[in-house]
């Protein structure tokens, strides 16, 4: 199974952009750093989710 790094940056950079709006999780910077971490697993995981659905 292949995970294709594009996508795991576009997930990120998404993800850092909407939790940069959700203003009652700190700072800025925290907020990007979680989202970002949060799309980095979002995207990591897909793979493997479709994998075991027979995608």
């Amino acid at each position: 199974m292949e995970i294709d790094g594009t996508t795991i940056a576009w997930y990120a950079v998404v993800c850092g952009i909407l939790s940069a709006l959700a203003p009652s999780l700190g700072g800025l910077g925290l907020r990007l750093a979680i989202g970002g971490g949060v799309g980095i697993f979002a995207a990591s995981v897909l793979p493997f989710l479709r994998g075991m659905m027979g995608y």
